[in-house]
């Protein structure tokens, strides 16, 4: 009988749309979607206030990996009671869930179950697919339909960007963190390039780079995109508003002409999950509003002003 303890929010869609759900047992302190699996044990938690500006959260969790590997704590003792089969955990990002050699840890010390271990590492959107497969393989199921319904929307997508010339496509910087800047990277700049935008900043398959204020000033983008890391749609516009302070702000081009967003990231596009579908298509409505209309204003992205 399959007891799946998942430890990353990607990781618990991808066991929802692989039609599991009802085996989930546990799950991290950030899973949230779908909103049933809200209900779960909770299996981890941050060692920091996640709790304030993105400048404070960002010293936190500075300083607190100065003197340790690790900005989570799995809960052994929930993982104890739990007795999973498989654990789903990521080795991509060490501040974004517990890392693979925390979990690796806290199961080495379980004495009533000896569960199986499945790392996701995404870094672009093919690895998606690949991580689906994995999932799916394990549990002894086939992830070849959620595959093909999801390339099935990309190819809508890209069938209508496709023919744009490179004047149609505007030149976008997508802002992953406010203060300090941190321009997206990753799956970001290929989505922004299959939805019919141009990417400034971050390099396919490579983590997110710091991104300086003339550096941005420099690029002049035609649109700026805003999707905090954890941050929902309403926290983001408040914490958007530091960007509004500098100095520089309102002589971008973007802000001139009204081309700024801010978006829910932390429901969307930092998740490498099945939902980066749908964050392709919120990018697609946002450069192309002629051409897309796929119903996301107000729920994953808003004009900002």
């Amino acid at each position: 009988m399959l007891r799946i303890v998942s430890l990353i929010p990607s990781a618990t869609e991808i066991v929802h749309r692989l039609g599991l759900t009802d085996a989930l047992v546990g799950r991290s302190h950030e899973c949230d979607y779908p909103p049933q699996v809200k209900d779960l044990p909770v299996c981890t938690e941050p060692k920091f206030n996640p709790e304030g500006t993105s400048q404070e959260i960002h010293d936190r969790v500075t300083d607190l990996l100065q003197s340790a590997l690790s900005v989570y704590r799995v809960k052994t003792e929930v993982l104890e009671q739990l007795q999973p089969t498989h654990i789903l955990t990521q080795a991509q990002c060490e501040v974004c869930a517990v890392s693979l050699a925390d979990v690796e840890q806290a199961a080495g010390t379980l004495m009533s179950s000896q569960p199986q271990i499945i790392s996701l590492q995404p870094n672009q959107l093919s690895e998606l697919w690949t991580d689906l497969d994995r999932v799916a393989a394990a549990f002894g199921i086939s992830a070849a339909g959620l595959t093909a319904s999801l390339q099935q929307r990309i190819d809508r997508c890209t069938e209508k960007t496709r023919s744009l010339t490179e004047k149609e496509r505007p030149t976008i910087a997508c802002i992953e963190w406010i203060e300090p800047l941190m321009a997206a990277g990753n799956w970001i700049p290929e989505l922004v390039e299959l939805a019919g935008g141009r990417s400034l900043f971050g390099t396919v398959g490579h983590h997110s780079p710091w991104l300086q204020w003339h550096d941005l000033i420099q690029a002049n983008p035609e649109a700026i995109v805003i999707m905090p890391c954890g941050f929902d749609l309403e926290r983001t516009k408040q914490e958007a508003k530091i960007l509004q302070q500098h100095p520089d702000w309102a002589g971008l081009r973007a802000v001139k002409n009204d081309r700024v967003y801010i978006t829910d990231g932390n429901q969307y596009f930092n998740r490498p999950g099945p939902r980066l579908v749908d964050s392709l298509e919120i990018l697609a409505e946002i450069l192309h509003p002629d051409r897309f209309n796929f119903g996301y204003l107000e729920q994953g992205w808003q004009p900002f002003r």
